[in-house]
């Protein structure tokens, strides 16, 4: 597939964005031997808030008719990309209110109501980020992304950002502690897990062949002609081709900057007086590596429909 920019920039920052809000919302709602104050809850919510908008409003860019849009809502009983989009927008009315009461001062660990409020707000925030994932994942056509590893690896990308951005910014007014930082760096691990299983399974030759797709499998299937002269939107955007070679350096960038360097840099800072500066040298290795491994995540993925344009195996 062709990895649009716009869809990288908006899986990538509202997908940080809605991992963030979640730790933030869950967090404030239960009484820790370090709670956030209030000021730090708001800041915490509003850098969330930036980056979901920020994500959601690039993902327009993608339309071939933005104006047409608003369609996108009409079928939330059969799309995921219509639940999507659904859960986006009814996120922000809960998102909004629970900011509001942050702002006015309500404390969830004394309020039933607010935290209650804030439980929702996190869950709602990680069920948007399942949805997202799972309009890949019900494609049938396309055999990297149909399977249960791609939403579990939005939530885990979008929860590790997430839990970064969280130390990081907590860590610029002195309150992070060494047990928020090692809950980041876990997150780390897990979601660093769960990607190198998932390269290692879209590795496995099990999909589709031009000769299971024409039913002739007693003979090896090739095709001797394609029915037109030149590039078409199906070759265009469904037939991206990388050299393999780019394809493994880039996995090993993505893991590099997205996961080893963030945990060896968060590691190394645990015993640091003030690892503020270290912390966000590990947000930004992780959003650049996470970039890349959305880049692959496209680039990877190969439609059914490249078998009847001369390729032998998606």
């Amino acid at each position: 597939m062709h990895p649009a920019f716009s869809v990288i920039f908006f899986t990538v920052t509202s997908g940080a964005g809605y991992g963030l809000i979640a730790i933030t919302a869950i967090y404030s709602a239960f009484d820790f031997s370090q709670p956030m104050t209030g000021e730090q809850t708001l800041l915490l919510s509003v850098v969330a808030l930036v980056l979901i908008t920020s994500g959601l409003i690039s993902s327009t860019f993608h339309l071939a008719n933005p104006k047409n849009a608003w369609r996108a809502f009409s079928r939330v009983r059969t799309s995921w990309l219509a639940r999507e989009g659904l859960l986006a927008i009814l996120f922000y009315p809960i998102v909004m209110l629970y900011v509001y009461l942050v702002w006015r001062g309500v404390d969830a660990s004394t309020s039933t109501a607010m935290t209650a409020l804030a439980l929702v707000t996190g869950v709602w925030a990680i069920v948007t980020v399942f949805s997202t994932g799972m309009i890949y994942a019900s494609l049938k056509t396309i055999r990297q992304w149909n399977n249960a590893l791609t939403p579990v690896n939005y939530i885990s990308l979008g929860l590790m950002l997430g839990g970064l951005l969280f130390s990081w910014l907590l860590s610029l007014s002195g309150a992070v502690s060494a047990n928020l930082t090692m809950v980041a760096s876990y997150m780390v691990v897990i979601a660093a897990t769960i990607k190198i299983i998932y390269f290692f399974w879209i590795g496995t030759p099990a999909g589709p062949t031009i000769n299971t797709a024409t039913s002739f499998t007693a003979r090896t299937v090739r095709l001797l002609d394609v029915g037109h002269t030149a590039g078409t939107f199906l070759t265009d955007e469904f037939g991206y081709q990388v050299a393999r070679d780019r394809l493994v350096a880039l996995r090993w960038a993505a893991i590099i900057l997205g996961f080893v360097l963030p945990s060896l840099i968060v590691w190394f800072g645990l015993g640091e007086a003030d690892n503020t500066l270290m912390l966000g040298a590990a947000v930004v290795s992780a959003f650049a590596g996470v970039a890349v491994e959305r880049w692959l995540f496209f680039a990877e993925a190969r439609h059914v429909v490249n078998l009847y344009h001369g390729t032998q195996q998606c």
